[in-house]
């Protein structure tokens, strides 16, 4: 969609297909129980520029649709975080470490360190390493890697510390904390992610001329006298002079069988690995609220918990987020919905009475949510030895991790390539 919407914004003619009844892949809404959920609950930065345009493009105004709030992370039992107000960036995170509450002087010390030491190195590696190596050679503690640097990593890059690599994890550092304070800024949807972000780039792209097709599985891809056709399930065969496949990295090969310039991209591509993310609904009386809307978690399974009263005025309803761990999958959703309400109970002793026992719950589990950003990990480029062919995903040669400006940079990074092509 970021790759139609940019096109079309400069006039080209443009054909979007989806093979799903709905549009925004792992970023939409869902209906369960009169409800409306996300397939995935996501948050966003200040410093996703990209992803702010292009809402702008489609005509949707960030400041109405996020709760914008400075970093605060807090992570339970004992742990917080908060960037002072007014000191610019990098001091107002510099700040927060050094008041950070559950760590003792000399771990906030080392903390500081490490950030003024990748800030001097302008947050380049000379070689990718896994970023607990990294850590762990500069000093960072048990705790401090437990309640700071692991759960930024897992909510950035969905990859376990000892995998993940170092190098994209110092870009999302990079991009969050050392330029503007606003940069580190969460920002909440308030809205369903298929009401935010798929519908109005839908609406743009028809309003500018495009054509979209929803249930349109794209079968196979040909390549004809310097057109490209597509076939899709309903038997349909359309030409184009050029092609952007934006599809998950497992399905590359299967629509590339037919071009064999395309092998190079469909082996690293095969190559992949995958990592899940659990996101459980559940719903307490409406007069249960959470003091704030997210708060980290370190007692268990759950790793993130958010208030959708305070955020989609869905009172009473929590959603809890796990990434990575895969012991969860073993488990059926009636054990795990018990178990993470225990963890809740635990949490926030003041709620346990209530939070034991939801009305009902939803488990949505994506087992492929994002490829494991590993280090060293070797990413196809947008553009392909065959003319008028594109790769756009989160998962292309880039600075960032699997996150919805990942995708939406590589959107854009396609269509400027075929605009520089034309």
């Amino acid at each position: 969609m970021s790759a139609a919407a940019r096109l079309a914004e400069h006039g080209v003619s443009v054909t979007l297909y989806e093979a799903a009844h709905n549009f925004g892949g792992r970023a939409r809404g869902i209906r369960w129980n009169g409800e409306t959920l996300d397939n995935g609950q996501h948050i966003l930065l200040g410093a996703y520029a990209e992803t702010l345009s292009l809402l702008k493009l489609a005509g949707v105004d960030p400041e109405h649709v996020f709760i914008r709030q400075p970093l605060n992370l807090e992570v339970l039992p004992e742990f917080r975080l908060q960037v002072h107000p007014s000191l610019p960036a990098p001091l107002h995170i510099l700040y927060g470490l050094l008041h950070a509450d559950g760590l003792d002087w000399f771990a906030r010390w080392k903390a500081i360190h490490f950030m003024g030491w990748m800030k001097l190195r302008k947050f380049n590696l000379k070689k990718d390493e896994p970023l607990l190596d990294l850590l762990e050679r500069h000093g960072q503690s048990e705790k401090l890697i437990r309640y700071l640097w692991e759960p930024i990593c897992l909510a950035a890059l969905n990859t376990p510390l000892n995998r993940a690599s170092a190098q994209i994890f110092l870009n999302v550092l990079r991009d969050s904390f050392s330029n503007l304070k606003s940069d580190s800024d969460a920002l909440l949807p308030k809205l369903d992610l298929s009401t935010l972000f798929a519908d109005p780039l839908v609406s743009y792209i028809i309003e500018k001329g495009g054509v979209v097709r929803k249930e349109a599985r794209v079968l196979s891809i040909s390549h004809h006298e310097k057109r490209y056709e597509i076939s899709t399930q309903r038997g349909d065969k359309e030409y184009f002079s050029e092609v952007i496949l934006a599809v998950s990295p497992f399905r590359v090969a299967d629509l590339t069988g037919n071009l064999p310039e395309l092998t190079p991209q469909s082996t690293l591509c095969k190559m992949f690995q995958y990592q899940p993310i659990c996101t459980a609904y559940l719903q307490y009386d409406p007069l249960v609220s959470l003091p704030q809307a997210m708060y980290g978690l370190s007692i268990g399974l759950g790793q993130w918990v958010f208030d959708r009263g305070h955020l989609y005025s869905q009172p009473g309803l929590l959603a809890v987020v796990i990434s990575t761990k895969g012991d969860h999958l073993k488990l059926d959703h009636d054990t795990l919905a018990k178990t993470l309400c225990l963890e809740l109970a635990t949490a926030f002793p003041e709620l346990a009475a209530e939070l034991e026992k939801p009305v009902w719950y939803k488990i949505v589990t994506e087992k492929r949510a994002t490829f494991a950003c590993e280090a060293g990990l070797n990413r196809p480029s947008v553009r392909t030895k065959l003319k008028g062919f594109y790769l756009a995903g989160d998962y292309v040669e880039g600075d960032y991790p699997a996150t919805i400006e990942g995708a939406v940079l590589s959107g854009s990074l396609a269509a400027r390539a075929i605009l520089q092509d034309l």
